[in-house]
Formats: structure tokens, C-alpha cells, sequence
């Protein structure tokens, strides 16, 4: 080979491949500069998130607060929460437990701590004997007063929620359409003392019913528990609103990733969504924590307001939801 045809194919191979590099250079800059175009697309269209830490629980009540001792484990026992509640400024937790009375704990707790307010109250299921005025009655008599709230049945209510299916007791608490009898005197000592009656697991059909009986009773202030994981639907909830009660959503498990499953999940969106198609003037939220795998209370009020501010809630309305009206619901001055 002379060399002249040995400088020919040596020129054609390094064209050959310094064509080669200049096409894998423009590729590589042609996907960057998509990549790049991506990324702040994506960024032009997601709001940023609140920080948690940022958020305030001054003068914040945590209407639906479990804890130990209980019969399932807990993530804190009583005198733990209302400390921990104190020293983030919270003005006051209402202590809830599914099998026994609350109001002697809420007490021993505020002579313990002090400087918050601490509530309890009682849940109408079979281990308190059902739909039993007599044991709402000796709640309230107890030294401090600080049982204010009465819960219709939840682990016993005859709407299947959170419960195996197959044959079970139940605490009925609508028959043919109309309140069971037994609840007419729960109503008359709840609007004599000025007591929170709350809805329990009852369906939002039993609800309404419900609502409508108690009000015509006399009884001020009424709670719809975690309406919307038991499946109302804004009409109702407009219905439920129309009539003066209060709806709660609660940040467990509607805030928690890969919490309990049910037949009518919620999430912060929903919450939003429905908080102002009916008017926040109508709602509280609060953290139905205290399981022992999940964060704690005032971690998840937190998270929860950090969740509805960065989803355009407006400052105003967080007051109204998580300050004045459980105040209100308490008997606290709302303007504190």
C-alpha cells in the first residue's frame, strides 16, 4: 500500500470518528437541556410546601387526642401529652378514650401540669352500658368538671366501621328512622350542662337524624366525628352545617401515608376542598393520634396545618378551624 492511500484511510477514519463525538455531544446537551426544561416546568407549577417547623401551635386545641393508659398501646400516656401540648404553647387536648370515661384524668392531669386546659369526656359504647344517661350524669359530677364531651357510640355503633364482618353487639342509635328512645335523656343532660355531644361512628344518615333531634332537645353543641371518613358527602355536610353542628376532620388517617384503610378515604385535598365549599366557620381539625406506630399529637397538628396552608387555606380560616371554634365548643373565650 503506498502511502498516499495510507493517508486516505487514515484521514477517513478520524472523520470518521470525530463525527462520531460531535453527534454523542449533541445528543447528551439536546437531553440535558430537556431535562433542564423539566425541572423547572415542574418547579412553575408546584407550590412550595410549608415548612413544618415554621408552624405555630400557639393557642391550638386538639380535640381528639388518645392516649395510655389504654387497652390497645399508646404513644404517650396522659401527663406526657399535656406536657409536651404545654410546651408548644397549645391552649388545651380533650382526652378520649373508646372504653372508659375521661374527665377524673383530664383533672389529675391539669392539677399535675396546670397552665392549659385539659377536657375529657365519655364514649357511649357497651363498656359504659350503651346509650347510659346515668353515666354521663356521675361524669360530669366529678371534682374539677372537666368531662365536657359525650361521644354516641364508635367501636360499638351499629354502622359497620372498623370492625371484621360477621355477627357482632352493637349500641343502636336510630331505629326506624327516629333516635332511640334512651338518647332523649342524653340530650337533655348534655343541653342542661352545656356539654359537646358528638356523633361517634354513626353513619351520616343516623347523623342528620341525630342532629335534628338533639337541636329541637336543646343541645348547642354538636360534632360530626370524622364525617368524612365515615362517608358524608358535602350535601350532607352543607345539610349537617345548616342545622349548627360542627364537622371535624381529623389528621389520622387522613394526613398519614399508609395509615388504616377504609371504604371512603380522605387526604388533605379532600379536606380543603370540603372546608371551603361549606365555610371553615363550620369546622375543627384536629389529630386523632396516639397509636404507637404513628407521630405524636402535636407533631401531627402540625403537619396538618403545614398541609392546609400550603394548599391556600387562608391564615384566617387555620384560626377559625384549629383556635376559636373548638374554643368555642369548650366554653373558652374564642377571642383568647
Amino acid at each position: 500500500m503506498n502511502m498516499f492511500v495510507k493517508k486516505a484511510l487514515l484521514f477517513s477514519t478520524g472523520s470518521l470518528l470525530l463525527l462520531t463525538v460531535v453527534i454523542w455531544a449533541q445528543l447528551k446537551i439536546t437531553r440535558v437541556a430537556k431535562m433542564s426544561q423539566l425541572t423547572i416546568s415542574s418547579e412553575q407549577h408546584v407550590m412550595p410546601p410549608r415548612p413544618v417547623d415554621s408552624v405555630s401551635l400557639a393557642g391550638v386545641i386538639d380535640f381528639h387526642c388518645h392516649t395510655g393508659p389504654d387497652v390497645t398501646p399508646r404513644s404517650m400516656n396522659d401527663m406526657q401529652l399535656v406536657r409536651v401540648a404545654k410546651q408548644v404553647g397549645m391552649r388545651g387536648v380533650v382526652l378520649k378514650n373508646h372504653y372508659t370515661m375521661t374527665a377524673d384524668r383530664a383533672e389529675l392531669a391539669m392539677q399535675e401540669v396546670g397552665g392549659i386546659e385539659v377536657f375529657g369526656g365519655i364514649v357511649l359504647n357497651r363498656s359504659v352500658g350503651g346509650i347510659n344517661a346515668e353515666a354521663i350524669r356521675r361524669m360530669i359530677q366529678f371534682e374539677g368538671r372537666r368531662g365536657k364531651v359525650v361521644w354516641l357510640p364508635t367501636k360499638d355503633a351499629e354502622n359497620n366501621f372498623e370492625n371484621p364482618p360477621g355477627p357482632r353487639r352493637f349500641v343502636p342509635v336510630v331505629k326506624r328512622g327516629k333516635p332511640v328512645a334512651e338518647l332523649a335523656e342524653v340530650f337533655q343532660i348534655v343541653a342542661q350542662n352545656h356539654l359537646v355531644l358528638e356523633t361517634g361512628h354513626s353513619s351520616p344518615a343516623e347523623s342528620l337524624i341525630i342532629i335534628r333531634a338533639a337541636k329541637e332537645a336543646g343541645v348547642k353543641n354538636i360534632v360530626v366525628t370524622h364525617a368524612m371518613m365515615l362517608g358524608a358527602t358535602i350535601d350532607q355536610m352543607k345539610q349537617m352545617a345548616t342545622m349548627g353542628a360542627v364537622i371535624e376532620c381529623c389528621w389520622q388517617p387522613g394526613g398519614l401515608a399508609g395509615a388504616k384503610s377504609t371504604g371512603n378515604p380522605v387526604s388533605v385535598n379532600a379536606f380543603l376542598h370540603a372546608i371551603q365549599a361549606v365555610g371553615a366557620e363550620h369546622f375543627i381539625i384536629d389529630s386523632d393520634l396516639g397509636q404507637k406506630t404513628n407521630p405524636v399529637h402535636t407533631d401531627g397538628m402540625r403537619a396538618f396545618i403545614a398541609a392546609l396552608s400550603s394548599g391556600g387555606l387562608s391564615g384566617h380560616d387555620i384560626n377559625l378551624i384549629a383556635r376559636q371554634n373548638p374554643a368555642e365548643l369548650l366554653g373558652l373565650d374564642p377571642a383568647h
